[in-house]
């Protein structure tokens, strides 16, 4: 059974994560923000913190507004989809997210390293196609058998 899928993406600035989450609904959904360490640039020679701390029900317009139009430089990221008006929470193990009203994970480490799970498998299997399409390296699914991530977390 596929659990997710992970790749690297470019290590560097850009939008990388609004194109990576291209196939699923950003706005559909409320957001945790684990408030890992993202930089955005304000376009007037300024670099600033993407998000101050962690954020519990980020409305998913304005999370896909800032990941599809803004060019970003994220090091660490710790996102979790939930249905609109369920709790949010920051699910820590694989059958937690499971048991939860979670619906997708995405965790970024070392600027270049993406895992994401997700409980649909259509949009699972488009994220991947996604992956391969825009050229991502080493798109390869997650499985039973190899998920070895013992907490969906960057730390």
């Amino acid at each position: 059974m596929n659990r997710g899928v992970q790749f690297e993406i470019p290590n560097e600035w850009g939008s990388h994560l609004g194109e990576v989450l291209e196939p699923f609904n950003i706005s559909q959904f409320d957001w945790y923000i684990g408030g890992e360490e993202a930089y955005q640039d304000t376009g007037e020679g300024k670099i600033e913190p993407m998000f101050h701390g962690e954020i519990y029900g980020m409305k998913g317009q304005d999370l896909s507004e800032t990941l599809k139009s803004r060019v970003y430089y994220i090091i660490f990221a710790n996102f979790k989809a939930y249905l609109k008006g369920e709790i949010i929470k920051d699910v820590l193990a694989y059958e937690e997210f499971l048991n939860s009203q979670c619906q997708l994970v995405l965790l970024l480490v070392d600027s270049l390293y993406v895992t994401i799970y997700c409980k649909d498998e259509k949009i699972l299997n488009d994220l991947y196609l996604n992956g391969v399409r825009k050229g991502y390296e080493n798109v390869e699914y997650i499985t039973d058998e190899n998920d070895f991530r013992t907490s969906l977390s960057v730390w």
